[in-house]
């Protein structure tokens, strides 16, 4: 859901049998003999591929577990895990692969007023719809549904409206988070660049930077890929169009609220202060970033990874220079957080996987700093990083690894699939140690 192609599993792989232990790379500020420590407290296994954690829209206290494969599972606040799911959309998904996927379900979000209509929304890969372009992969599907009139445990199936369809080249770079805006009721849709390598090939259109072959990143009136959405689905059918989104009136797709991004996995808003959106945005060959994204904001890509310039014929190498601006003269906006991935020497990890700015109490000296990780240091051993990253006056964030005091290892000994917040503002991890979205050896912790 967030890696990089497939064409360059070898190189990391390779690259990370040569480096030992990651260190700071250029752009991040890390410490690692002294640094920040949490515990970890199970509160659920037994999973496939947990990729995100969301809280219920009333005053339940439950927390709600979407699954990879397919399934939301219910955490009660007991702390047991329900044994029905509360959603099982399997049946509607691509076959996924049995090695590695980065398809499935993705994301879940509750409308604010849950609690008195009953309405949520989940992103999943479906089988490519008819009449989507030839040799494309699958559908990213956006959809409604209702929770049952009669077990407040369980969705009612047959109530899905399915409210926007995105046909994708690839099956990878889906992106997947969607969640409400705190201040404005509309839904964000976090949608990536079709996948592949360099944002170029089968289903990647033309746009004003030909000397990367164009890309979806850059381009706004094609389709939808490569985009932050906003859309009312309290209005029009299926959905509406907020007055305030940047493209009304303009050239442009009317659905898109920030893009030049690559594959925008996991955002959330934080819960106090600006109510800023953090984008973690997953690199190509070097480079791992989080945005704070903003109302027609362009981030880049493929222009730039991060705050290099990128070359599509030779990622591995930072060009001299490139474009800041794009043609309308707006700025490419650099990330508030980068830090070097594990194709460079001193590199954190294979790449980046977007948290939360922590609002909660049981993390002391935490209180207004980002939670976020690394998915693993190697593919072939569940190896993920804990990241911190604390805000500063001026330029990048500084960026430290979390050391996991209550394992032997000091570190998470998993693949990072995603992350959670409850209303407290407390956070969780989610995290798996096979590589595909198979098996049961999926976990959640607590941050402690």
């Amino acid at each position: 859901m967030f890696t990089k192609s497939w064409r360059l599993g070898a190189l990391f792989i390779l690259v990370a049998g040569l480096v030992a232990v990651p260190g700071a790379g250029a752009g991040a500020d890390t410490r690692r003999a002294q640094g920040p420590e949490v515990e970890l407290e199970l509160v659920a296994e037994g999973l496939t591929a947990p990729v995100t954690l969301v809280p219920a829209a009333d005053r339940s206290g439950r927390l709600f577990i979407v699954d990879q494969a397919g399934m939301i599972r219910i955490l009660r606040p007991d702390g047991t895990l329900a044994a029905e799911p509360f959603l099982d959309v399997r049946d509607k998904l691509v076959p996924l692969r049995p090695d590695f996927d980065e398809r499935g379900l993705l994301g879940l979000a509750f409308h604010p007023q849950y609690a008195k209509n009953g309405r949520f929304f989940v992103y999943y890969s479906a089988p490519l719809r008819a009449g989507a372009p030839e040799g494309f992969n699958t559908t990213s599907t956006i959809s409604e549904f209702r929770v049952s009139a009669s077990d407040p445990d369980r969705a009612d199936p047959a109530s899905e409206r399915i409210l926007l369809e995105v046909d994708k080249p690839q099956f990878n770079h889906n992106a997947g988070t969607i969640l409400f805006g705190p201040r404005d009721g509309y839904l964000y849709i976090a949608i990536g660049d079709g996948g592949g390598a360099h944002d170029i090939g089968l289903g990647h259109v033309e746009d004003w930077y030909a000397d990367n072959a164009g890309g979806n990143g850059q381009d706004v009136t094609e389709n939808l890929m490569g985009n932050v959405l906003r859309i009312d689905v309290d209005r029009g059918s299926p959905y509406g169009i907020p007055r305030g989104n940047p493209m009304v009136g303009k050239e442009g797709l009317d659905e898109i609220w920030a893009y030049g991004f690559r594959n925008p996995y996991r955002m959330s808003f934080d819960m106090r202060g600006r109510n800023d959106l953090f984008v973690g945005d997953a690199g190509q060959g070097r480079w791992e970033e989080v945005s704070i994204a903003s109302r027609g904001g362009n981030f880049g890509w493929n222009v730039k990874e991060g705050t290099h310039c990128f070359d599509a014929e030779n990622p591995t190498v930072d060009p001299a220079q490139c474009p800041d601006t794009d043609p309308e003269g707006d700025p490419l906006i650099d990330p508030v957080i980068e830090y070097a991935n594990i194709a460079q020497p001193g590199g954190l990890g294979l790449v980046v996987v977007g948290g939360h700015v922590y609002r909660g109490r049981d993390l002391r000296g935490f209180n207004g700093k980002y939670i976020f990780g690394d998915w693993s240091r190697t593919f072939e051993t569940p190896d993920g990083t804990l990241l911190l990253a604390t805000p500063r006056r001026e330029g990048p964030w500084k960026v430290e690894e979390i050391r996991v005091a209550s394992n032997e290892s000091g570190r998470l000994d998993g693949y990072v699939l995603g992350f959670g917040q409850d209303r407290r503002g407390e956070m969780y991890v989610l995290t798996t140690t096979s590589t595909a979205p198979a098996g049961n050896t999926g976990k959640v912790f607590r941050l402690r």
